[in-house]
């Protein structure tokens, strides 16, 4: 399975074309600049240059999946976050179906499916722009599996989590080393089809974990 990673340069979407390079779900990283792509091919990976913002049809070809970890970044404006987290994101999900694309997992955010007013008012566009993006794929005929971490570090991973469709706790935390691993283990696990899970550090061992959905 050749899967389309787009964000591949964010901090969880680079660890994502770590752990999948000389799988058997080989990555096709998407990337914004040029000479990144350059860097990855130099490394043995599949890239292609292309730009959520503008036409990005051509990355879809010949992809059997895909993992969506774009987004706007904590630094930028509303009108970003609109583009990104919810046009890109809705564009990427029609192009996945017109190009027949069957596997599409989605790293959203933990609370965009609360009611608004349990939203922090400073970030209220961003859940809305997830929010949105989560219901369009939900409304697709893809086999999805919509992740929503919580709030992410750049800890090492622990391989243990707790993940869920509503899960015990909230307002913790996770390292983005295991949402990457969480979604490529994804991939292979067809029980995680056409849902919605919330995703915190635990006390489970991944496998175990999404073998218990």
């Amino acid at each position: 399975m050749k899967v389309l990673i787009i964000g591949a340069n964010g901090k969880i979407g680079q660890r994502l074309v770590q752990k999948l390079k000389n799988t058997n779900h080989p990555p096709v990283a998407m990337l914004r600049r040029q000479e990144q792509v350059e860097a990855l091919k130099s490394q043995k990976v599949a890239a292609v240059h292309a730009d959520l913002e503008g036409d990005f049809d051509h990355a879809f070809e010949g992809v059997n999946a895909v993992i969506f970890t774009a987004g706007s970044g904590a630094h930028t404006g509303k009108d970003k976050t609109h583009l990104v987290d919810r046009l890109g994101a809705k564009k990427a999900i029609d192009l996945a179906v017109q190009h027949d694309v069957d596997r599409f997992i989605m790293i959203s955010a933990f609370g965009a499916d609360y009611s608004p007013q349990d939203w922090p008012e400073s970030m209220s566009h961003y859940y809305e722009a997830k929010a949105d993006a989560d219901t369009h794929l939900m409304q697709s005929s893809l086999n999805y599996t919509i992740l929503k971490p919580g709030r992410l570090s750049d800890e090492s991973g622990t391989n243990n989590i707790e993940i869920g469709e509503r899960i015990s706790q909230r307002g913790g935390s996770i390292s983005r080393d295991d949402v990457a691993t969480v979604a490529a283990k994804c991939l292979s696990h067809e029980n995680t089809y056409r849902m919605t899970l919330e995703l915190l550090s635990g006390k489970t061992p991944t496998d175990k974990a999404l073998n218990q959905l």
